[in-house]
């Protein structure tokens, strides 16, 4: 008797054969999905983290120079000048100079 039926053999090579074309075409189909989505994103005109990053930074910039200066303007004007019912700090009219004088 032999020990081992070649039948078995082919059936394990075949199914061997079968499983090793199953992962690679699950490989390609991950990998073509992945890059679809990708081009889907980019399509939508997304900002990436980094760019993000950096106009957040410049704008956080910008409003400390804001800051300093309507402090320099306060300072200037005396501490006169008129604020808005927002907050905001705007200078004398034009053609004053901000600063009280007594009258004579």
């Amino acid at each position: 008797m032999q020990s081992q039926n070649r039948f078995f053999e082919d059936l394990v090579k075949i199914m061997n054969g079968a499983a090793g074309t199953v992962a690679g075409m699950t490989r390609e189909a991950q990998d073509g999905m992945r890059e679809r989505a990708k081009e889907w994103v980019a399509g939508m005109d997304f900002v990436s983290r980094d760019e993000f990053e950096a106009v957040k930074q410049m704008a956080a910039t910008a409003r400390e120079e804001v800051e300093t200066l309507k402090a320099q303007l306060a300072a200037l004007t005396g501490g006169h000048a008129h604020k808005t019912p927002t907050g905001e700090v705007k200078p004398p009219p034009a053609g004053t100079t901000g600063i009280e004088t007594p009258e004579e």
